[in-house]
């Protein structure tokens, strides 16, 4: 493993081994089946080309009324828990007693992305971020805590991960794009991200 730090931001490469990563998916699984991905839209009326769901207390959830937390699916059902598997990686990069209460799932397919933003819906910004990145490399774009400036770029592997805190907590970020079946842990091809964040 190698950390790098890029504007604040923790970058783990190869925090995860392979054999960690499929087992990981396979915790996953039970999410997937219980709170399917979904497509969201965001307030302009357009739609995200990424598609998400979540685990745990809340949901990160968009529609044309606003970005927000929900307590549960789309479907109406609640959120499944966060698996076990999930939690000791929190545990592990961030050493905090305090568990996240939402475990946000985002697939990018063929051709997916995700313009830069700041991860704010949350009540406390002095809790990091945890980003863990499985499947197709991803290039992983960091701006300013502001839009705007010079932005710098980091390819994310699977198995990788990224601690989002203190200065660098509320710092731009996007992926520009995936490099499509670069990997072959998911048989499909694409990317799963999970970000862990203490939400209340």
């Amino acid at each position: 493993m190698t950390l790098l730090r890029v504007r604040g931001f923790d970058v783990y490469k190869g925090f995860l081994d392979p054999a960690r990563q499929a087992a990981l998916i396979d915790a996953l699984r039970p999410v997937l089946k219980a709170a399917p991905l979904f497509s969201p839209k965001v307030p302009g009326g357009g739609q995200m080309s990424v598609r998400m769901t979540s685990a745990g207390q809340f949901g990160w959830y968009s529609d044309t009324s606003g970005y927000r937390y929900a307590e549960q699916h789309p479907s109406g059902r609640d959120w499944p828990d966060i698996p076990e598997a999930v939690l000791e990686i929190w545990q592990q990069l961030t050493g905090l007693e305090r568990a996240p209460e939402c475990c946000l799932l985002n697939y990018y397919g063929e051709g997916a992305r995700m313009g830069l933003h700041q991860d704010k819906d949350e009540a406390d910004f002095s809790y990091p971020v945890v980003s863990i990145s499985l499947g197709d490399d991803a290039l992983f774009r960091i701006g300013n805590r502001s839009r705007g400036g010079k932005t710098e770029s980091v390819w994310l592997n699977s198995g990788d991960a990224v601690v989002m805190g203190g200065e660098a907590r509320l710092t731009y970020h996007g992926v520009d794009r995936i490099r499509f079946k670069s990997s072959r842990l998911l048989p499909k091809g694409g990317r799963i991200n999970l970000t862990l964040r203490v939400v209340v």
